[in-house]
């Protein structure tokens, strides 16, 4: 059974990185594109990065780009999420989702097209 796992969240002063892990377990990841979403309290979860199955695709939401950096190593089964210059409107939980192959495509970065959802790791931004 398709497992994900999320950690390497935590409190980061405004401006600081942190790097985030997602972990597969139960199947191999080489055929799943990976997505990272995230939800504040009181919003909706918003789909933050998303990398395709080999890693040779990627795609940003505009709030993140040139700030965030998504990466996976399918040898080891694992995906990183590098968050740079955060800032406090960064603070949510995050989660990291496998691409349905039905209906998954890269670039739409909706929820509804990943699942086996984990269960998330806080990021708080914060002074």
């Amino acid at each position: 059974q398709l497992q994900l796992v999320e950690s390497g969240g935590g409190l980061v002063q405004p401006g600081g990185s942190l790097r985030l892990s997602c972990a597969a377990s139960g199947f191999t990841l080489d055929y799943y594109a990976i997505g990272w979403f995230r939800q504040a309290p009181g919003r909706e979860r918003e789909g933050v990065s998303e990398i395709s199955s080999s890693g040779d695709a990627t795609n940003y939401a505009d709030s993140v780009k040139g700030r965030f950096t998504i990466s996976r190593d399918n040898d080891k089964n694992m995906v990183w999420l590098q968050m740079n210059s955060l800032k406090p409107e960064d603070t949510a939980v995050y989660y990291c989702a496998a691409g349905r192959p039905e209906m998954y495509k890269l670039g739409v970065l909706s929820a509804a097209s990943f699942g086996s959802w984990g269960r998330g790791t806080q990021v708080t931004v914060s002074s």
